[in-house]
């Protein structure tokens, strides 16, 4: 049972909205077998949810997207756990990750504009007494987000060689 639900992940992962009679077609399986298997994966909280890839140039939303290296202080009898729960709180934050290297926790953060994720920054996230350092990295653009291909035009021409 533990190869479908590995097999059930990776199509969930690859289109959430597959059709379950589908799946449990790929799978050799009834569609009913898929639906429960779904169904303890969620009660179980291994699939925590469901988000859609957002092209956002086609979107027109006007919000950036910043990646945060953050440079802590451990916390006695916390460590990192504490302090990343408190950063993780906080409403502009998409992900929050303990890393391994030259900081501990990577941010990804979503603003309504630079300035918001500046002051974010200044404001809420630096004031934090056990943070030591930040470094921030605004996305610039999108060309694959959680395995999704975004679409973009490549110029097929190649430039001439000239001696």
């Amino acid at each position: 049972m533990m190869l479908a639900m590995d097999a059930i992940i990776d199509l969930l992962q690859q289109n959430a909205l597959m059709p379950r009679s589908d799946m449990a077609r790929l799978l050799n399986m009834s569609t009913e077998e898929v639906e429960a298997a779904i169904a303890k994966l969620e009660a179980d909280d291994v699939i925590l949810g469901y988000k859609p890839v957002i092209n956002r140039e086609k979107w027109g939303s006007e919000k950036v997207t910043a990646v945060i290296e953050v440079k802590i202080t451990p916390e006695r009898d916390g460590g990192f756990d504490r302090v990343a729960s408190r950063i993780a709180k906080f409403e502009e934050v998409q992900g929050c990750y303990l890393m391994s290297g030259g900081y501990d926790l990577l941010i990804i953060v979503e603003a309504a504009n630079l300035r918001a994720a500046a002051a974010f920054v200044a404001e809420r996230l630096s004031t934090i007494d056990a943070v030591q350092a930040t470094a921030t990295h605004f996305r610039l653009k999108t060309y694959k987000e959680n395995g999704t291909f975004h679409h973009f035009d490549v110029s097929s021409e190649r430039l001439s060689v000239t001696p």
